[in-house]
């Protein structure tokens, strides 16, 4: 009968097993279907696996359940199983395992952002884990594994979840870079203070590169913690040969590993991804001639205190916001970046618009819609040849969060200044519907990644040493279906440091008007909001926008004037009259505006700043195009 868990590791050190889905492909199981789903369909299979680990000389049997959890079931339409699959994972284990072996619940990471940087909230990941948790408590198993976990605030909720469900034994385990950091930015020493602090009884690493960046990480982990120690590397990097992943780590090379991870205090060691009863057998034998390493001394486990940088005060990051917190009126055009790598036209664009006195260009972002120029790169040219400020439309969409980090870095070091936060469209509505798309954080998660490093911390929340200075602008939409959910987001943009707002192209005066004040109404902070304006060029054109571009809504007295006035010269310039009418109304109510540019057709863009001039004419003020100031 085996005894208490954290008792025999008191003893000696325990061997896990290795890699499940690295076993279930070599079997045939596709990587496209649910490995988890297989426990009630191929539950035959899922203990062959089991049994050759026991074989093998394993004595932890971790369950087949790491993505489990309702969230990544969902995508398998599995969503409603979480007991049934979790539950048959453990007792699948229970029954290879025997009464001597040990049962280890595997919990993975979610697979969704959690707040700040996405929809889900702690509370809602902590319940996700707690439904898994629970089942796999149910179906008898010794320890939970938490494992595989990039964001430390995941394993967290992961660990609470875990100790709301029942006393067992918890391991939690991270997975790192090869420097050791987290992909989140979290330094070894600082994220085993915390799982130290929060109650991890043995804490780890899992996955990775391969076991040489493993224990270099475990050296540093050892000096900042007394609690015990796991470490379960992956088999190397993989190499694709004729279309199949191959790991290069031979068994006696992890089993060598075995040893060293054993003498700076491991007492849990197995394999992942790559990792097979061979590489098990071979660490099985290393390990059992070594003997039991003392216990380590207690270490200072006090969390190193985050280093928040305090924030460039917003009138000097950049000539906009200069004029934002002044309260004057800025005038923007859209410049939307070519097809191909020539940018001449939008540069002598750029050009005029500056030479017209336009405060600033906003360059939309259509990343993945079609053969575009990046608007990174545009925004970075512009700004150089041109000497106009810069308003760089960055799009969720097509990139993970650490990219995100990484190409927003990248423009603050470029000397852009200004970030419209905007989650953009999948790439379905471009012109290659075969391309997937990448969300991995919205744009309130993105505003939260802006005002992260406006504070000098990365997006795990980790002190970086340096931070930029950029003023955050995010998309606010008066035609939006769900008027409330709008309004909901757009509060939660301004608590995550928006500092203006840009609406997306009006047509109705008193429309706008009603929706600012349901924005007051709902105890929104204030923030400069600029008015899209859109001058249209044919009734073609209006046709498009009303039916096919989400978020725009023309009504019908503009459709009627678009439709009489057809195409051609004549329908361009109604379309500008429309557009100078509607901001010579709507100018008391913003504290700016953006003006597009449709087509290319810049000279339009300014004909409708020009009311703007004549209003303070007409006032006796200074004919300034940009320097009016709103009223209200």
């Amino acid at each position: 009968m085996r005894e208490p868990f954290l008792e025999r590791l008191e003893k000696r050190p325990l061997i896990s097993d290795g890699a499940m889905g690295t076993m279930l492909y070599s079997k045939g199981i596709p990587f496209s279907r649910c490995f988890d789903e297989l426990n009630l369909s191929m539950p035959q299979l899922v203990k062959e696996v089991h049994l050759g680990y026991v074989k093998a000389g394993a004595e932890v049997v971790e369950t087949n359940t790491f993505g489990a959890t309702s969230s990544r079931l969902k995508k398998f339409e599995l969503g409603e199983q979480v007991r049934e699959i979790n539950l048959a994972g453990a007792r699948l284990a229970r029954e290879v395992a025997g009464d001597d072996l040990y049962v280890a619940g595997s919990v993975g990471p979610l697979g969704i952002p959690l707040e700040p940087l996405g929809p889900t909230s702690l509370e809602e990941a902590r319940e996700i884990f707690r439904q898994q948790i629970a089942a796999l408590v149910e179906g008898g198993v010794d320890l939970i594994v938490i494992e595989t976990m990039v964001d430390l605030q995941e394993a967290r909720q992961a660990l609470l979840a875990a100790r709301d469900v029942a006393p067992l034994p918890l391991v939690v385990q991270m997975t790192i870079q090869d420097d050791g950091s987290t992909p989140t930015g979290a330094l070894p020493e600082d994220f085993t203070r915390q799982l130290d602090g929060w109650g991890a009884d043995v804490i780890g690493l899992n996955c990775s590169a391969g076991p040489a960046g493993i224990l270099e990480t475990l050296e540093r982990m050892a000096r900042v913690t007394a609690k015990k120690l796991s470490a379960q590397p992956n088999a190397g990097l993989p190499r694709t040969v004729d279309g199949r992943s191959i790991y290069l780590c031979s068994p006696e090379y992890m089993a060598s590993y075995a040893r060293r991870f054993i003498e700076v205090g491991v007492r849990l060691v197995g394999g992942c991804c790559g990792t097979t009863p061979e590489h098990i057998k071979a660490i099985k034998a290393a390990v059992r001639s070594l003997r039991p390493q003392p216990a380590r001394a207690a270490a200072d486990v006090r969390s190193r205190p985050v280093e928040v940088m305090q924030p460039v005060p917003l009138e000097r990051r950049s000539r906009l916001a200069g004029k934002l917190a002044a309260g004057e009126f800025p005038v923007l055009a859209e410049i939307v970046p070519p097809k191909g790598c020539d940018p001449t036209r939008e540069v002598e664009g750029a050009l005029y618009l500056r030479d017209q006195s336009v405060d600033a260009v906003n360059i939309s972002d259509g990343a993945g819609s079609t053969a575009r120029m990046s608007a990174q790169t545009l925004a970075a040219i512009i700004q150089q040849r041109v000497s106009i400020e810069v308003l760089l439309q960055y799009s969720c969409f097509h990139r993970n969060v650490l990219g995100i980090q990484s190409d927003l870095l990248g423009a603050y070091a470029l000397g852009l200044r200004n970030i419209l936060a905007v989650t953009g469209q999948p790439p379905v509505l471009g012109t290659y519907p075969a391309a997937t798309a990448v969300l991995d954080v919205d744009s309130i998660g993105l505003v939260n990644v802006l005002n992260n490093l406006n504070r000098g911390l990365d997006v795990g929340g980790n002190p970086m040493g340096t931070q930029t200075g950029f003023l955050i602008g995010v998309e606010v939409n008066p035609y939006a279906l769900d008027v409330e959910e709008e309004l909901r987001r757009f509060q939660f943009k301004v608590e995550a440091g928006a500092n203006f707002a840009v609406t997306q192209p009006v047509f109705d005066a008193e429309h706008l008007a009603r929706f600012l004040k349901r924005i007051k109404s709902a105890g929104i902070a204030r923030i400069p909001i600029l008015a899209g304006v859109y001058p249209l060029t044919s009734f073609r054109n209006a046709e498009f926008l009303n039916n096919e571009v989400p978020g725009v809504s023309v009504p019908p007295a503009v459709m009627e004037r678009m439709r009489k006035a057809d195409t051609g010269d004549q329908a361009r310039a109604e379309g500008v009259k429309v557009a100078r009418e509607l901001l010579g109304e709507i100018r008391h109510l913003v504290q700016g505006v953006q003006i597009s540019a449709p087509f290319g057709r810049y000279a339009m863009a300014v004909e409708v700043a020009s009311v703007l001039r004549e209003h303070a004419e007409a006032a006796n003020d200074q004919p300034s195009v940009a320097g009016r100031r709103a009223e209200g």
